[in-house]
């Protein structure tokens, strides 16, 4: 296949979405139906593309290929807009369009009623057009730029309905959340800059490679301020507040966000800049793990006390992307991809059968008031076993896999972080037992649930494809492609052997993470099956207000801008209303003023006026005069 074949097919990739956002946006906001098969069908082709480009491009080794244009050149700073087409990005594009195509499909259902579905669908495949330019750029100038229009798609996404004051609030929130991040993420780009003179990926790997100590002391600073905007996107500790509130938007956007994009492009931008954090010298990664296993551990713990079914997945999301990172910091990027795509597969799955259930049961959110779902909606129900195993790490289900390539590298680099991830596995079965014995099991627990039925096809399809993604994602060679991608040398098993290559591979991790997984469910079993209330509630009171409090952060965030950014925006506008404003703009302009008035009633026309000032003025210049 020539060169100028795979530049075609990675532009098309690229455009297609941005084409679907244009016209959609433009011109067809007033048939819904054109609209919605125009972003569909662009999510549709560019998968399908992505899918002929993993296939009929050969094995491109360690730099890939890169397809650029010309952008910006002024003296020595070059900057071109280009594409890199490698393992990683080729895996990425698939999950990214595939997950996408299914979420644009179980949208067109679930959104059809909605007044602004073009909007929607619009918005969507700007979504899309941004996820995929970070996936494909070749440098850290053009991912920015994506990564910024990931986060302006996502605020008109997550404030989607913005007429209630929640979801505009979300929507700031998560852009202003990720603003402080990415001020981090751009300092960290400058400095790369100015030590090594370029932001092409393939040149700063041969010139970290060729001089590893090039950063010096700065070593440790550079790799932390790029990860901020891993911070953000990623929404770890402490910037993870934003990503529970996103909830607002409707819920194919949960999938998306929450699935295999804008949460994904933090985990994916650290391993694509591995080599800038993997650095003699260099803290960062050690920092980078701590951080993650925070995340993960608090963020399971908030999830056992949510009633929102989409709040409880958000913060299993939130405690699975902590794994992605703990991951990277423990030198293991490729069990990091491996996971993130995994969970791509089961968390959108899940969300999208928490939107079935949310639309079956006219929009009720509230996981008490749920129950017996098993019969009314099977496909549903099935579909989200399977996400719940997955997510859980019960064998033979994907997440089994990744989650225990996870562990096993926090094995071999550090115990108290080994303990943490197998603890957080043991919170993950436990808050996810819950959802799932409360909402799908035992009796109705409202009218809308003992009337609740099945979604169309058009939703439960979907769902029946990514179920299939999350049976078979771990046995399928994932792993193996990003291994060779990042060097590892472990060999990789062929099935049926894989499905007992973890045990072969870790012993140690595989039966503590299975150990762990009994545990959860047993205590969820014997705490929620056929529960109609919260046991822990009732046994551990402060404990459970803290957890569905979210551990205050909220609150404590709110106090803080109160007594510095509030307090200092309070001082400027009384400088600016009473000092400049008043003393010296209008004090100024009310001098004169009242100078002029005063001179205006002396020149009053009346000549006895004129004639008694005149001797007024007479008099005091003689009185003035004798008096001296």
């Amino acid at each position: 296949m020539s060169d100028f074949k795979i530049e075609d097919l990675a532009w098309l990739i690229l455009l297609l979405p941005l084409a679907s956002a244009a016209i959609t946006g433009l011109f067809t906001q007033k048939n819904k139906v054109l609209s919605a098969k125009l972003s569909i069908g662009a999510s549709l082709s560019a998968f399908i593309v992505s899918g002929l480009l993993f296939v009929m491009v050969p094995e491109l080794g360690k730099y890939g290929l890169t397809v650029s244009l010309k952008w910006i050149s002024v003296a020595d700073f070059n900057v071109d807009i280009g594409l890199r087409i490698d393992a990683l990005s080729k895996l990425m594009l698939l999950i990214v369009t595939g997950v996408g195509t299914a979420i644009h499909v179980f949208s067109y259902s679930y959104m059809h009623e909605d007044r602004c579905f073009s909007r929607f669908f619009s918005h969507l495949s700007l979504f899309m057009f941004s996820m995929l330019g970070i996936v494909l750029a070749d440098n850290l100038l053009m991912m920015f730029i994506f990564w910024e229009l990931v986060g302006v798609s996502s605020y008109l996404l997550i404030g989607f309905w913005y007429e209630k004051a929640s979801a505009g609030d979300a929507a700031k929130k998560a852009f202003l959340t990720n603003r402080i991040g990415d001020f981090g993420f751009i300092l960290g780009i400058l400095l790369v800059w100015a030590t090594l003179g370029s932001l092409n990926f393939e040149y700063l790997e041969k010139a970290v490679l060729n001089n590893p100590t090039a950063f010096g002391t700065l070593a440790t600073a550079a790799g932390l301020l790029l990860f901020c905007g891993a911070m953000g996107k990623s929404a770890q500790f402490p910037l993870h507040v934003w990503l529970p509130d996103a909830m607002e938007g409707p819920t194919p956007v949960s999938a998306l966000i929450h699935a295999a994009t804008m949460v994904a492009a933090g985990v994916y931008m650290l391993c694509r800049i591995f080599f800038l954090l993997d650095i003699p010298g260099s803290e960062a990664l050690h920092i980078i793990s701590w951080i993650g296993a925070i995340t993960a551990l608090l963020a399971a713990l908030i999830a056992v006390q949510q009633s929102d079914i989409k709040r409880i997945l958000a913060y299993s999301t939130l405690s699975q992307l902590g794994y992605m990172v703990m991951a990277v910091g423990l030198h293991a990027p490729e069990a990091a991809m491996f996971h993130l795509t995994t969970h791509a597969f089961f968390k959108a799955m899940l969300f999208l059968g928490a939107a079935s259930v949310i639309h079956s049961l006219h929009h009720q959110q509230d996981i008490w008031k749920m129950g017996g779902l098993q019969k009314k909606m099977p496909v549903t129900f099935w579909t989200f076993a399977i996400g719940t195993l997955a997510l859980c790490g019960v064998p033979p289900f994907s997440g089994f896999y990744s989650k225990d390539s996870i562990l096993s590298a926090a094995n071999h680099h550090s115990l108290p972080l080994f303990l943490i991830g197998t603890f957080v596995a043991v919170l993950t079965t436990f808050y996810m037992g819950r959802l799932f014995f409360v909402a799908f099991l035992g009796k109705p627990k409202s009218d809308a649930a003992s009337h609740a039925h099945e979604s169309p096809a058009l939703m439960t399809v979907p769902l029946q494809f990514l179920a299939v993604l999350s049976v078979v994602g771990g046995l399928i060679g994932i792993n193996t492609m990003y291994g060779h991608f990042f060097g590892s040398e472990e060999h990789a098993a062929i099935f049926p052997e894989s499905i007992f290559a973890p045990i072969g591979h870790d012993p140690l991790a595989a039966i503590l993470g299975l150990l762990a997984v009994g545990i959860g469910g047993l205590g969820a079993y014997l705490l929620y099956y056929n529960a109609t209330s919260d046991k822990f509630t009732s046994s551990f009171k402060l404990l459970s207000k803290a957890m569905s409090g979210r551990f205050y952060f909220d609150e404590l965030y709110a106090k803080l801008i109160k007594v510095t950014q509030e307090a200092l925006a309070r001082f400027a506008d009384a400088v600016d209303r009473w000092i400049i404003g008043g003393l010296l703009v209008r004090g100024v302009h009310g001098s004169v003023e009242l100078t002029g008035r005063v001179l205006r009633l002396v020149q009053s026309g009346n000549l006895q006026t004129y004639a008694f000032l005149f001797a007024l003025g007479a008099a005091i210049v003689m009185f003035l005069t004798l008096v001296r």
